[in-house]
Parts: C-alpha cells; sequence; structure tokens
C-alpha cells in the first residue's frame, strides 16, 4: 500500500514537539527511535545520540512522522515539513526517486539502509523534499 506521509523534520525539538502534538491534538505515539539507538549510535556524542531519528504519531485515522534533521546537515527554515512517499515495492520506489529527481537534488542517494532496503530524499524541480521509504519485507 502506497502512503504519502507529512515529516515534520526539526533542529533538536523533536521530542518536545511530538510531546506537544500528543497534548494538543490528541497524538499518540506509536514508534519513537533516537540516533543513539540506531547502528552506530554509539560513536555519536550525547548529545547527538539523544536526537530524535524517527517517531511515527498517529491523529485520528492519519500518521504524522517528526524526527530531527541529521546533525550532518543543514537545518534552515523551510525545509521542516517533507512528504515520506512510502510503498513496500523497491521498484516503485526507484520509479518515484528516478521520477523527482529530473530537475531536482538528490540529498541522499536511493539505497538500503538498517531501517529500509531502499530509502533516499530527494528535493524535486519545486523546491518540495521527498523521503523515499521502501518497508522492510517481513
Amino acid at each position: 500500500m502506497l502512503k504519502a506521509i507529512p515529516f515534520i523534520m526539526l533542529d533538536g525539538k523533536a521530542e518536545e514537539a511530538i510531546r506537544f502534538y500528543e497534548e494538543a491534538l490528541g497524538a499518540t505515539i506509536l514508534f519513537k527511535q533516537t540516533f543513539g539507538e540506531s547502528p552506530g549510535g554509539e560513536k555519536l556524542s550525547e548529545t547527538e545520540r539523544a536526537r530524535l531519528a524517527h517517531s511515527i504519531l498517529r491523529i485520528g485515522d492519519t500518521e504524522l512522522f517528526a524526527a530531527d534533521i541529521d546533525a550532518d546537515f543543514p537545518y534552515k527554515e523551510g525545509n521542516q515539513v517533507n512528504i515520506c512517499l512510502t510503498t513496500p515495492d523497491v521498484n516503485q520506489s526507484k520509479r518515484f526517486f528516478q521520477a523527482l529527481q529530473q530537475g531536482g537534488q538528490v540529498n541522499i542517494p536511493l539505497g538500503e539502509v538498517h531501517f529500509s532496503p531502499a530509502y533516499g530524499v530527494v528535493t524535486d524541480r519545486y523546491g518540495v523534499t521527498f523521503q523515499i521509504f521502501t518497508v522492510k519485507p517481513e
């Protein structure tokens, strides 16, 4: 099943934000992982380990993702909200990534990572950033 999920990217305030959305919007936190809990997290500074790598919130019948921007990428006003295209099909992820990069910019090349067989980030020709996320088969 293909999903397009809003993804809020913050700079060290994601944990605070999800607690706020929990209170303000009645959100339920379904998943939360820090950079320190990710593979290689032990190599990070204490501050970087505490940053939120990913969270999933349920608000009514919808999902919202929230995380802190990786310390390797600059945070700037205007790039706080991405769209995460989530699919179980690696080939579909490749097609989306190829299409969106035409006239755009590849931020993270599509490839296998510890949480996905095909993940990448691309900003399209209109300045909209998409995270392409392929769900691991169970």
